[in-house]
């Protein structure tokens, strides 16, 4: 039911910070996490990949925590390096504080997970919450990152459409105004002839 629930509420998204944001708010209370980051994926897959956080849930940024990381390089680097899940029990103490009006504590799970289309990662999830994730958790959002990658592959390829429609109106006007030029040109050269005639 809830994976039909974020299929509906995805379809015709085409902001992918707004779906990331609208993922995030939806899908943190619904897993019982209470902190959630939301990366993506900057440029070609290749080694110089680097996954770009874009929205957060409840995150408070921190001086010596970076937004961006490659491929391999920290916890979000490994899971999209290995395009898989990486599930954290007993989290340090000094690892993170999810933290509220009335207090902070450290979760006790932290989830990483993998936002794949067509084994290229798209984007990585980054969840934390004071319980374990269940099973069904689990089981869920491995179902649910699918479903957002063939929705963040389809804003993307919606995008570069977009991109190649607008520089084809411009090539078009460009056109139309060198046209325009070259039949002045050949105005002028006419009468210039009939001039010399």
């Amino acid at each position: 039911t809830n994976l039909a629930r974020f299929t509906r509420m995805l379809q015709g998204q085409r902001d992918m910070l707004a779906v990331s944001k609208l993922i995030l708010s939806e899908l943190a209370p619904l897993v019982s996490a209470q902190h959630g980051v939301f990366y993506i994926s900057e440029g070609e897959v290749g080694p110089q990949t680097e996954m770009k956080l874009l929205a957060s849930y409840a995150y408070k940024e921190r001086k010596h925590l970076s937004n961006r990381f490659r491929l391999g390089e920290g916890l979000v680097g490994e899971c999209a390096l290995e395009r898989e899940k990486i599930v954290l029990a007993n989290v340090p103490d000094d690892y993170i504080q999810i933290s509220s009006g009335l207090g902070e504590a450290k979760p006790q799970s932290i989830a990483v997970l993998p936002v794949l289309f067509e084994g290229q990662i798209k984007a990585v999830i980054e969840l934390a919450s004071f319980q374990q994730f269940s099973d069904a958790h689990l089981v869920f959002l491995d179902q649910l990152t699918e479903t957002i990658g063939v929705v963040l592959n389809t804003i993307a390829a919606t995008m570069r459409t977009e991109d190649l429609l607008k520089q084809s109106q411009t090539l078009t006007q460009e056109l139309t105004e060198t046209n325009k030029r070259l039949e002045e040109q050949a105005k002028t050269l006419t009468k210039s002839e009939d001039l010399l005639k």
